[in-house]
């Protein structure tokens, strides 16, 4: 099954003050495994970076004033995400900002399934810290690249996060285990047997020799 991780980052917090996106991030997975499909895009939100904004993502005016509009991505981004199961943390927000740029354009809502990590780490850890960085730490995710909050990035965390709280591993390669399983594996498809090997008549006389010289030897000293 395909799913997208989705992540946005914004102008700032309050659709009733205007704000609008400034970045898109999606990685797909198929059957729990990123495929190399990613959609990206910095975005030119029309209108000023709030103060605290620009704390978390770093995005300023006179980057973003350089970039397309959601308009100009809006066709690509609905195709790439066409169909598929959505996986974001804290959907309600991320929701609510994609669709007010598909109204404003006379888009219809995102309809796909969405499968909100931060409701599944609630349910999982109720009373707990649930945050992506808060995610990572508990699961030992290396979040190190996460300085300042950018899509992609936190699409790459939070598909490692996924993951661990659907109870998943990701594939590893062990060599170790895996010769350990084959020996198993050859053990178990065949008959066990000891090859037996007699002594021939000249090895039992010299052994008898052998045993005689120094029973008398020991013997005597």
């Amino acid at each position: 099954m395909k799913e997208i991780v989705l992540d946005t980052e914004t102008t700032g917090i309050s659709l009733e003050d205007g704000h609008r996106i400034v970045e898109i991030g999606c990685i797909e997975l198929e059957n729990l495994i990123p495929t190399k499909k990613k959609f990206h895009y910095y975005l030119n939100p029309e209108r000023k970076v709030s103060e605290q904004a620009l704390k978390v993502h770093g995005y300023t005016d006179s980057f973003l004033s350089k970039q397309k509009k959601f308009i100009d991505i809006s066709e690509e981004f609905l195709e790439f995400i066409n169909g598929k199961r959505l996986i974001i943390h804290n959907a309600e927000f991320d929701l609510s900002h994609l669709n007010n740029e598909l109204k404003r354009i006379g888009k219809e809502m995102i309809k796909n399934e969405i499968k909100d990590t931060l409701f599944i780490a609630r349910n999982k850890f109720p009373g707990s810290q649930n945050s992506l960085d808060a995610l990572c730490k508990r699961y030992r995710i290396d979040n190190s690249r996460r300085v300042t909050h950018t899509a992609l990035v936190d699409c790459d965390l939070l598909a490692k996060v996924y993951i661990n709280l659907i109870d998943q591993k990701e594939p590893t390669l062990n060599f170790k285990n895996i010769e350990q399983e084959d020996l198993k594996i050859k053990s178990a498809n065949s008959d066990y047997f000891k090859k037996i090997v007699k002594p021939t008549p000249e090895e039992l006389k010299s052994h008898k020799d052998y045993v005689k010289k120094n029973l008398k030897n020991n013997y005597f000293n």
